[in-house]
């Protein structure tokens, strides 16, 4: 459903917002380890969601990424569009660049109303809302 890419801003997010809670920062290497994704590529990430101010980082031995608190409010739709683009939200089921009302696609009818659910599911869904389960061990980021 996701690009690899949204996969790992949307856990690496999830993650530094769970880990930086109490203050602290947190190093690429760990959030690479904590959601089981290639460094370099997580790293890249988070430099760009960082220039476009979804996380915070701060240079040197103390320093390390973290999450302030408007940041985590944003919603799982947020990232989605920051990383995916539209598509998800208003694409056609079968990927098609004329699907419409108008000139709908074999499954269009059938695909909107899935594609509303999906959307009104991630616009409901905060990144502050899945820390509290992650920290009851009720759900994980990384088997």
């Amino acid at each position: 459903m996701f690009s690899k890419t949204c996969e790992y801003a949307i856990r690496a997010l999830i993650y530094i917002a769970q880990m930086s809670k109490d203050g602290n920062k947190i190093g690429i290497k760990e959030i690479a380890k904590g959601i089981d994704s290639p460094e370099y590529f997580i790293a890249k990430i988070l430099q760009d969601l960082g220039r476009k101010g979804f996380v915070q980082s701060m240079k040197g031995p103390s320093g390390g990424f973290y999450m302030e608190k408007e940041n985590l409010e944003r919603s799982i739709a947020d990232i989605v569009r920051e990383v995916d683009g539209d598509k998800l939200f208003s694409g056609c089921g079968l990927g098609l660049k004329e699907c419409s009302e108008e000139h709908p696609c074999p499954i269009h009818n059938e695909f909107k109303h899935i594609r509303k659910a999906v959307n009104d599911m991630l616009e409901n869904s905060r990144i502050n809302m899945f820390v509290e389960d992650l920290d009851l061990k009720l759900t994980f980021l990384k088997q």
